[in-house]
C-alpha cells in the first residue's frame, strides 16, 4: 500500500476519501534497556536502545494503520503523519494516521 505524506497522490487524479485510519501502540522501556539509557546520559550521545524501541513502535503503528485502510478497501493512505506521547512513567503512545483513499479508474 502507498503510504504518503503529502495530500494528494502524483499521477492520479481522482480518489475518494475514505476516511481518517490510524494505529496505535504503546511501548514501555524494559529494564536493561532503561539501566543502560541512565549510564549512557553520564557521557551524553544517542540513547541507542530508545531510537530502536521507538523505531519499533512506529512500525507496529504503521502496521495498524494499513490494515485499517485494507478494511476499508483502501489503495493508498496520504497525509500520513506520527505522534507520540509519554502514557506514564517509562511508556510511550505512538500514533500512525492519515486518510485512506480509493483510486477512482
Amino acid at each position: 500500500m502507498k503510504l504518503l505524506s503529502i495530500e494528494y497522490i502524483p499521477g492520479i487524479e481522482d480518489i475518494e476519501a475514505l476516511g481518517m485510519v490510524k494505529g496505535t501502540v504503546v511501548h514501555s522501556k524494559n529494564i536493561g534497556r532503561d539501566f543502560m539509557a541512565g549510564m549512557k546520559t553520564l557521557v551524553g550521545g544517542e540513547i541507542v536502545g530508545y531510537t530502536e524501541m521507538l523505531n519499533e513502535a512506529r512500525q507496529i503503528a504503521v502496521k495498524r494503520m494499513v490494515d485499517e485502510a485494507k478494511e476499508l478497501g483502501a489503495d493508498a493512505v496520504i497525509g500520513v503523519k506520527y505522534g507520540s506521547s509519554q502514557v506514564m512513567a517509562g511508556a510511550a503512545e505512538v500514533i500512525a494516521y492519515g486518510t485512506a483513499v480509493k483510486y477512482l479508474r
